[in-house]
């Protein structure tokens, strides 16, 4: 079980636990700034900052319709199928940024339990999409010469940009976006799905929600939230900046894959 060896990080799932704190908006309409919501909430997170600033394109990716689908069981398969060849397109990019993270952070204990996630992603996580392209029907030319949809792209080029920044609070940011949003919706559906489903729903379901998966996400949000705090105002900037384009496109993601049924 991974990251059980990590007593500090498995502690801090009961401060995840939390709820976060209620959105709060200025007179004009705007999410409070940084240093207005560390005056208002004393025991408030960066990363919960981050995440109201998201406002509702975060609510609409946890609640996204083709979450519920996977949960349901009722997911189209021509939807399924261009959902994971897509993203497994971004596959080698997220591996890009999470070790290009690692070679940033401050120690060897922040380092390990990332190494410890680049083997799952690299190995179970990627297992489960060949198997699922095999159950599906999805041959390796259909892989090849699908094109690459514009927030596929998007995507690559945000994971690619945020690595060679060498900012580690940009880094972590696209990385908190995508696992916590993950989370979020994998915890939601997960107590309707049922054991019958088919496997490439229940495992992507599986894969984003538990205790486990729970540790990678609150291990992810402490690191950048011990960075964010003493970033200059232009470091927040380009760290809220990427959080902020990291949800559009999980939210256009959805949406891209949810097209196809839609289209028929």
């Amino acid at each position: 079980a991974w990251l059980t060896w990590q007593p500090s990080y498995r502690s801090a799932l009961v401060m995840a636990e939390q709820p976060p704190p209620k959105r709060s908006r200025h007179a004009g309409g705007g999410a409070e700034d940084w240093e207005s919501f560390r005056s208002s909430h004393t025991q408030g997170r960066f990363t919960d900052w981050l995440q109201l600033q998201a406002g509702e394109v975060w609510d609409a990716v946890v609640s996204h319709p083709f979450t519920d689908q996977l949960a349901d069981g009722t997911v189209d398969h021509d939807a399924m199928r261009r959902y994971l060849i897509q993203d497994h397109r971004f596959v080698d990019a997220f591996v890009v940024l999470l070790s290009s993270a690692v070679s940033k952070m401050r120690c060897l204990g922040d380092r390990i339990p990332g190494c410890q996630f680049l083997a799952v992603v690299t190995g179970k996580e990627n297992t489960y999409f060949e198997r699922s392209f095999e159950a599906l029907g999805v041959v390796p030319l259909d892989r090849a010469s699908l094109p690459e949809e514009e927030v596929t792209t998007s995507f690559i080029r945000l994971m690619r940009a945020s690595a060679a920044s060498g900012e580690l609070p940009r880094m972590l940011a696209v990385l908190v976006v995508a696992e916590w949003s993950y989370s979020s919706w994998g915890e939601r559906v997960l107590p309707r799905a049922k054991p019958s489903l088919p496997f490439w729903c229940r495992e992507w379901i599986d894969l984003h929600s538990g205790t486990a998966f729970a540790g990678v996400v609150e291990y992810l949000r402490s690191l950048l939230d011990k960075e964010g705090p003493s970033l200059s105002p232009s470091a927040r900037s380009s760290c809220c900046e990427a959080f902020l384009e990291a949800v559009h496109l999980e939210k256009a993601f959805f949406d891209m894959a949810l097209g196809v049924a839609l289209a028929k």
